[in-house]
């Protein structure tokens, strides 16, 4: 009868073990934003627009990512639950308006969607299913607005050089919170506004301030090149 308790407690055990490998916890998430333009204009990428023409002049998602507060985060927790687009059926509208990918070659996004889910949203799954995570960040994107937040500041996509600081300022005007801004260079070697974080609480409900940013810098002036 002892061995059988034993037994009963050790797999007990085993399976709480299997449950939080699969599940990973995590802090808070980097809602990470896009600018379509700085995209195209690089040498580190090739640009090749998605099978339904050309996205809209407006930020797209790049992803909905889980952080630890030490700056590290977990990656693909989970290949038994795969991306499934019939999951997602009714948001996929929205998401190769809002999500789209620019990668070459041209595509319908589902190959970026997947990688997105994969890597990242797996390690959120005991929070947000798949349908729940993708609806989480077109809710987001929605939220923040961050090319009406720029425009109101006087910031444009129009080539022109402005303060990395400014570009904050408009941002956390129009979020309430502070941004982390990464940059990328154009074929000239001018540095440019590529990609905009913010940070999102563990239930994906509500922005946050950033516990901490990632690593890297841009130049005090920057570019917002057009689209």
């Amino acid at each position: 009868m002892k061995s059988k308790c034993l037994f009963l407690i050790n797999l007990l055990v085993l399976q709480y073990l299997a449950v939080v490998c699969v599940s990973q916890d995590f802090d808070f998430f980097y809602f990470v934003q896009q600018w379509p333009g700085s995209y195209c204009d690089s040498d580190k990428n090739s640009c090749c627009y998605p099978t339904t023409g050309k996205p809209g002049a407006d930020f797209g998602i790049h992803g909905l990512w889980p952080n630890y507060n030490d700056g590290t985060y977990p990656q693909n927790c989970d290949s038994n639950n795969p991306f499934n687009e019939s999951e997602i059926s009714d948001l996929i509208s929205s998401m190769k308006r809002n999500w789209p990918s620019l990668a070459c070659p041209s595509s319908n996004g589902e190959s970026f969607w997947s990688h997105e889910w994969e890597k990242h949203g797996t390690c959120s799954e005991t929070v947000l299913d798949q349908h729940s995570y993708f609806e989480t960040a077109l809710s987001l994107w929605k939220q923040t607005k961050l090319l009406q937040s720029l425009k109101s500041a006087g910031i444009n996509p129009d080539g022109g050089f402005y303060s990395v600081e400014n570009i904050k300022d408009a941002i956390k005007q129009g979020t309430g919170y502070t941004p982390w801004i990464e940059c990328n260079q154009d074929s000239s070697g001018n540095s440019q506004l590529y990609q905009v974080y913010l940070c999102v609480d563990s239930s994906g409900s509500n922005l946050i301030e950033c516990p901490v940013f990632p690593k890297g810098k841009c130049g005090s002036e920057i570019e917002f090149p057009t689209f």
